[in-house]
């Protein structure tokens, strides 16, 4: 039996009024997709627990089969692994974002305008995480490159009691000031980012982005904090032999904590010009290679919510469908095993508030020697809730998934 999980972050929403009242599923053509749906078994899943952040650690945790209330230390200490980071056993994780912010003379009073600083390239990310290193590195402090805007902060010695660390996207548009921890343990850290506004506005990174009309990268933004991860080996949780693939650090460090193969794909940029065919043929190999599940993941609907972005976010769904449903599943039909596809968001990003949610989101479980008429014509949050199955408690959609059915 081969397993295919495709994880497309962020894609369950609110009624778009951009998009005359419907959602992004309701709109996106996904002919696989739908097909699946109407053989399949259509539901919702509750990926994120009451009284837990609506975060993509949180949720692909979930999904994963992980209980993130017993196994979750944090976002950062994960996208750390990813990168190849060793944490002590009193080191603390943080993400740090290169963000841009408006120009206002006190910190405080500045907008944020990009928590992705116009999704900045990896290798301009590089100069500036340099420069960052140099200035406020020492023995308590070591900052890491990582993809894009998404780097990491280790601190020695450091503390998770820091008040509130908002994520960047969670205030796209708001003035950063209410929403900087006033935390003593925080200190030192918002002092860093106070100060590196300064250090950064005049790199000669920002100076050639400005010149090309482009988001300048001009402050550090730091949270997720978290202690080093421990997660059981899914072979050994599951019985399978699993392999994660995606662009996020943050994927890519789950799968490496739970000893997954991790594969590297070229061209993967967390967004909707991301190598759709490569991520697709990648699996296709790991199969091959022996690996029984795969757990696909594409970062571009989220990005598409958070930077309210509805027509990209509907476009995004129908390129998974398009580029890589349509290379898994001609594989999968031919390889000559069974197999069965599961396919969900994480979580909402609801285009009206570009933000994270933690409303229930839909599924489809499909399975090809199992075929069943699920009633639905057309997979979305309202079709899914008609159906009335419902999973309450996000992992166990796991277990189901790879039981004997």
């Amino acid at each position: 039996m081969k397993y295919a999980v495709v994880l497309y972050d962020g894609m369950a929403d609110y009624p778009v009024p951009a998009l005359g009242g419907k959602t992004p599923m309701e709109l996106a053509k996904k002919p696989r997709f739908d097909a699946m749906a109407r053989k399949g078994r259509v539901g919702l899943v509750k990926t994120v627990a009451d009284g837990m952040k609506p975060g993509s650690d949180v949720a692909n945790l979930s999904v994963l089969g992980y209980d993130p209330a017993t196994c979750y230390t944090g976002r950062s200490p994960l996208e750390a692994v990813s990168i190849g980071v060793q944490m002590r056993a009193d080191d603390v994780a943080l993400r740090c974002n290169i963000v841009t912010l408006s120009d206002e003379e006190n910190y405080d009073d500045k907008t944020m305008l990009d928590y992705s600083a116009g999704d900045i390239s990896s290798a301009e990310a590089a100069e500036i995480i340099k420069t960052v290193q140099a200035h406020f590195g020492n023995e308590e402090f070591a900052f890491y490159s990582g993809v894009s805007y998404r780097h990491c902060l280790i601190w020695h010695g450091g503390t998770t009691s820091l008040g509130k660390m908002t994520p960047p996207h969670d205030i796209s548009g708001r003035v950063v000031g209410p929403h900087i921890s006033t935390a003593p343990s925080a200190e030192k850290l918002v002092r860093m980012m106070r100060e590196s506004y300064a250090l950064l506005k005049d790199h000669p990174v920002n100076k050639a982005r400005i010149a090309a009309g482009k988001s300048p990268a001009n402050s550090i933004w730091l949270w997720g904090e978290g202690s080093r991860p421990a997660l059981s080996d899914f072979k050994e949780t599951f019985g399978v032999r699993g392999s994660i693939i995606s662009a996020v650090d943050l994927l890519k460090g789950i799968g490496i904590c739970a000893n997954m193969r991790v594969p590297e794909v070229p061209g993967v940029t967390g967004y909707i010009d991301t190598n759709f065919e490569g991520k697709a043929q990648a699996a296709v190999e790991e199969w091959k290679n022996g690996s029984d599940l795969v757990y696909l993941h594409f970062e571009a609907p989220d990005e598409c919510g958070h930077r309210n972005e509805p027509e990209n976010k509907v476009r995004s769904i129908e390129l998974i469908d398009e580029r890589v449903l349509s290379i898994i599943l001609p594989y999968l039909d031919s390889c000559g095993e069974d197999y069965k596809v599961m396919i969900l968001p994480d979580h909402p990003t609801p285009i009206v508030t570009r933000t994270h949610a933690g409303d229930p989101v839909p599924f489809m479980i499909y399975h090809k020697n199992g075929e069943r008429e699920s009633g639905v014509a057309s997979i979305n949050e309202n079709t899914a809730k008609a159906t009335g199955d419902f999973v309450g408690f996000g992992p166990d959609l796991m277990r189901q998934f790879l039981a004997n059915d």
